[in-house]
């Protein structure tokens, strides 16, 4: 970062030269580069600050833990101990305000796997000192023995993976969908060095995943998707993941890196052109659209309208956790005492993020 604003005096006085003989486009030239130079400085963070790597915070106990948290069950005398892996949640956002719904997928995470520990990335607290920021998120989470928060450090989970390179590439130049390809990259990461399950910060969990083993969804019949990743620690597919990240990347399409990529290296897996001539092949499983998005994209606006408890369960009998497409639905007004779909989902599966919805929007 030194070295680059040591250079630009030099870069502003070659610039000067040519505007003498091209006005019009050197100043053009200058006032790209200076919004894209902008642009990069406002959203994401050039430089790493190595303090913090690894620790774990503290949870400032301030809310009454109304609902009792489920204890780890015990396992029988003889019996398989439970699989291992953590359950990862990542926030690659200098964001440390979470909202309702990423509450509720990891309070429904900590309640379906009361044996697993639940671990929560965040980027936004890779430069602060062992206190959490005083959100009543960060709180609530005190209830759950098994949640943990983190740092995420981006520069150390990336070494010793393909991505290392791509990430330092990254950070030098603008993209337009850094964020959500930095996300699409951390995951596959996870997968690799650490293995376990990985879900999006937009998923309300109905049942334990740990039976789920090297599985992801099934968006639709032509695209997988990775919001939900469960894997071996070092398994060839995520390998080949890595490697298909960087030597086929394109940040200017959207999802190129992300469920398409994933389309691309399972059909390469199978050898197979199209998803309905396989669906699980060499230990890897493409399982089912209801399992994890038994609500289309397209569909997004079910999760408002109101349904009745039998359609409820008949909607979700084969799902596992829900998706609920916050990029689609965020902004969208919920009435959090009535019977939509949402509320009926954040009731029963996160009643603690659902009793300060309620009372939140009591006050309003």
């Amino acid at each position: 970062m030194g070295a680059r604003m040591l250079r630009m005096p030099s870069c502003l006085l070659k610039l000067t030269r040519v505007m003498l003989n091209h006005r019009l486009g050197a100043l053009f030239i200058i006032v790209f580069k200076f919004l894209s130079f902008a642009s990069i400085l406002l959203y994401w963070r050039i430089v790493e600050d190595p303090k913090g790597r690894g620790q774990v915070y503290s949870l400032p106990v301030e809310i009454h833990c109304a609902h009792s948290v489920p204890s780890p069950p015990r396992a029988a005398a003889g019996g398989p101990p439970p699989p291992p892996g953590d359950v990862f949640f990542v926030e690659t956002s200098e964001r440390t305000n979470p909202n309702y719904l990423f509450m509720c997928s990891v309070e429904s995470a900590a309640r379906t796997h009361p044996g697993t520990r639940v671990v929560v990335l965040m980027k936004g607290l890779a430069n602060r000192n062992a206190s959490l920021p005083n959100h009543w998120g960060f709180s609530l989470l005190s209830c759950f023995p098994n949640v943990e928060i983190r740092p995420l450090d981006l520069q150390e989970l990336f070494s010793g993976t393909p991505l290392a390179e791509w990430y330092l590439q990254a950070q030098q130049r603008w993209e337009p969908y850094f964020l959500p390809i930095l996300s699409d990259a951390c995951r596959i990461a996870i997968m690799w060095k650490f293995g376990g399950i990985y879900l999006d910060t937009d998923f309300i969990v109905l049942k334990n995943l740990k039976n789920l083993t090297n599985a992801l969804g099934t968006q639709s019949k032509y695209v997988l998707n990775g919001a939900f990743l469960s894997f071996k620690p070092k398994h060839k597919f995520i390998e080949l993941c890595m490697q298909d990240f960087v030597e086929n990347y394109n940040s200017w399409i959207w999802g190129h890196q992300g469920p398409q990529l994933l389309t691309r290296v399972f059909k390469k897996w199978c050898s197979i052109r199209s998803l309905r001539s396989s669906r699980s092949c060499k230990g890897v499983s493409a399982l089912p659209r209801e399992a994890f998005y038994p609500i289309r994209w397209q569909d997004w606006k079910k999760y408002f309208e109101v349904v009745s408890s039998s359609e409820l369960h008949q909607l979700f009998k084969n799902t596992y956790a829900v998706h609920v497409w916050n990029k689609k639905s965020q902004g969208t007004r919920l009435e959090i005492t009535s019977k939509a779909l949402l509320a009926q989902l954040h009731s029963h599966f996160c009643p603690a993020t659902y009793d300060i919805m309620k009372k939140d929007a009591g006050r309003q």
